[in-house]
């Protein structure tokens, strides 16, 4: 999903998830900032051992502590935002799909008690994630489920926020004002529920059902 350092092929054209999310903040939003993310990073790792040149994306953020404290912060913001945007992306579908499937279906029964409980907790997170951020549907290595934020760029995987996220993100929602204000300006609610609208439930339902990241 996000282990090269280029941006993962969208597989729908930028004006695909209108009228939920407009073309041109499809097209700014990935083509510029994640693209900067992925030069960030570049940057940042010129000067890494080689251990950590040639990682894939999602270790780096699993492994922050033990990179030079140098770069740790350029690959903390960077790989995150790689990491993030490309999760971010794949999630998204023209159309989107009304309700999580197969185990995923049950384990969100389950973890908060109907798909409609889980949809008022995720927009109570969404919605109250102070500032730049994301919004965060997790699993932990039982399978369990929980909803939660994270500021910047920050990912639940990251040592920080596995204890209390989990450590796999499989749905994630960006909430920084670049992903919504052109067509929503202050209203972020309204793009949280315009969001439900473009899940694609059968990738989040597979990733569920992954181990790797």
């Amino acid at each position: 999903m996000s282990c090269r350092l280029e941006l993962p092929d969208l597989g729908y054209a930028f004006n695909a998830l209108e009228p939920h999310i407009d073309a041109k903040t499809m097209e700014i939003h990935y083509t510029k900032h994640h693209q900067t993310y992925i030069n960030n990073l570049a940057k940042a790792l010129e000067t890494a051992p080689d251990e950590w040149k040639k990682s894939c994306p999602c270790r780096l953020i699993k492994n922050l502590e033990k990179m030079p404290k140098e770069i740790q912060t350029p690959v903390r913001n960077s790989a995150g935002g790689h990491v993030n945007h490309s999760l971010f992306w794949k999630i998204l579908t023209p159309g989107g799909e009304n309700q999580a499937i197969g185990d995923l279906a049950g384990a969100i029964d389950r973890d908060f008690g109907s798909f409609a409980e889980f949809k008022t907790q995720f927009t109570q997170v969404a919605t109250t994630c102070f500032g730049s951020g994301w919004a965060w549907l997790c699993k932990d290595s039982n399978g369990k489920l929980s909803v939660c934020s994270t500021a910047n760029q920050d990912n639940p995987a990251m040592g920080a926020f596995a204890n209390c996220c989990g450590n796999k993100a499989i749905l994630g929602l960006d909430v920084w004002e670049h992903s919504y204000y052109l067509k929503y300006q202050n209203r972020r609610p309204e793009y949280i529920e315009a969001f439900f609208n473009l899940i694609n439930w059968t990738i989040v339902s597979e990733s569920y059902s992954k181990k790797c990241c």
